[in-house]
Parts: C-alpha cells; sequence; structure tokens
C-alpha cells in the first residue's frame, strides 16, 4: 500500500497502517512483556517473604493467566469493532493494550467534532483520524502521569475527604463519569430513530448483563458486558437498516 498522506482524503489507510505506528506499537508491546518480566522477577524473589514457594508462585501466575482470557476476549472483541475507525496498530496500542475502549471513543469523537466531522463518515479524513488519534493518546498520557505524579497527592486527599464524608469520593467520580458519558450518549441518541433504538437496546442489554452478574453470580457477564451490548446493537442496527 502507498503511504501518501493526502489529509483530505477519506482513505485513512495511509495514516492508519503507516509503518511509523507499526514501530510504535511494537515498541509498547516491548514495554510491557520487559515490565511483565521485571514483575515476575519480583514475584519470585518475594515469595519466600510470605512463605510461597517457587511451585505456588508458578501457579499462582498460571492462575491469573487463566482468569484473564475472559476479559482479554471480551477486549479484544470490542477492539475487533473499532478496527474500521483506527487501524491495526491504534487499536492493539490504545484499545488492546493501554487504553479504554469507552473512552478512547469518547475522545476520538470529541475531538472529530471539533472538526465538524463524524468518526467513520463521510467528513471522516485522515487529518480527523490524526486529530482524533492524538486526542486518545493525549487521553492516556494523562492517565498515566496522574497515576505516576498525582496518585500520592490524591490519596492524602482521599482521607482527609473520608473523614469528613466517606462518600463524597464515591459520588463526585462516578457523578462525573456519568455527566460525561451522558453527553455523548445523548448527542447520539438524538441523530436519528435507528440511532434512539440502538441507544436503549445496548444499554438494556448491559443492563441485562450486570444484573446478571449481580443475582446469578456470573462475573463472566460483567466482564463481557460491553461485548456483547456492541454484538447485540451492532445485529438490531444491521435489520434495522436492511429491513
Amino acid at each position: 500500500m502507498p503511504y501518501d498522506v493526502n489529509p483530505a482524503s477519506t482513505d485513512i489507510g495511509p495514516v492508519a497502517l503507516h509503518p511509523l505506528l507499526w514501530v510504535a506499537m511494537a515498541g509498547v508491546f516491548g514495554v510491557i512483556l520487559l515490565q511483565s518480566i521485571i514483575y515476575y522477577r519480583a514475584i519470585r524473589r518475594a515469595g519466600p517473604a510470605v512463605d510461597l514457594t517457587p511451585d505456588q508462585v508458578s501457579a499462582s501466575v498460571r492462575s491469573g493467566a487463566v482468569a484473564a482470557i475472559g476479559p482479554s476476549l471480551a477486549v479484544a472483541l470490542v477492539a475487533i469493532s473499532l478496527l474500521p475507525l483506527f487501524g491495526t496498530p491504534a487499536v492493539l496500542t490504545r484499545i488492546g493494550l493501554v487504553g479504554s475502549a469507552a473512552f478512547d471513543v469518547a475522545a476520538a469523537g470529541m475531538a472529530a467534532g471539533t472538526q465538524n466531522a463524524e468518526l467513520g463518515g463521510p467528513t471522516y479524513t485522515q487529518k480527523v483520524f490524526a486529530i482524533g488519534f492524538s486526542a486518545m493518546t493525549l487521553g492516556g498520557l494523562a492517565w498515566m502521569l496522574s497515576a505516576l505524579i498525582l496518585t500520592p497527592i490524591l490519596a492524602k486527599g482521599d482521607k482527609s475527604l473520608r473523614k469528613v464524608d466517606p462518600t463524597i469520593m464515591l459520588i463526585v467520580p462516578g457523578a462525573a463519569m456519568l455527566g460525561a458519558f451522558f453527553t455523548l450518549t445523548l448527542a447520539e441518541g438524538l441523530k436519528s430513530r435507528v440511532h434512539l433504538t440502538l441507544l436503549f437496546v445496548s444499554a438494556a442489554t448491559m443492563g441485562l448483563c450486570l444484573l446478571g452478574a449481580t443475582h446469578l453470580n456470573k462475573p463472566f457477564l460483567r466482564e463481557w458486558g460491553l461485548g456483547i451490548a456492541i454484538v447485540v446493537a451492532l445485529t438490531v442496527a444491521h435489520f434495522m437498516t436492511s429491513a
């Protein structure tokens, strides 16, 4: 594929699949692999201090790996649905490893909106992709910097607020997230009857998954909830648009 960049082109392949993005993705994978090796070696060294034998440490790691299969498949399902929007390198780097599908789509959507464009629509050009991808990346960078720098500071404030009222730190973050995603959801739902129907269908599906996870003691439904909601919504959208 030629990698001629044309900011006005709606073919995002030349930028979404650019070799530099593949190199960057390989670098991220390399860092994560190195971190995993460092953590594993640290666990093995710390094991004797808590009366864990090397066999027990290995068994714990295997159990964790098996337990991660379910959530990983759910993330993979979400990632596959986003490949047409962002391309393989971006999806693997952001959603597959260090990102959040809900945040990344919301960030890219808001960034596209500043250009009067829509993700995946006829106005989704190479320029809009670059802006959306930059928003996703900067958002992820802010998360990592927050974890590195602000977490110790916020922990002190959290302790102080909990002394005043323990429920404050439950309400404030939840209210902020609800407000942000409600705004994005409402904007999508008002576009057409199909959009509104899919909004209710996906919300109901997610709600049923959460209820099933809680009342039926099926934790995998919580982990797979987002992926299941996406598949159900896509199926309903197919039948509604082809009818």
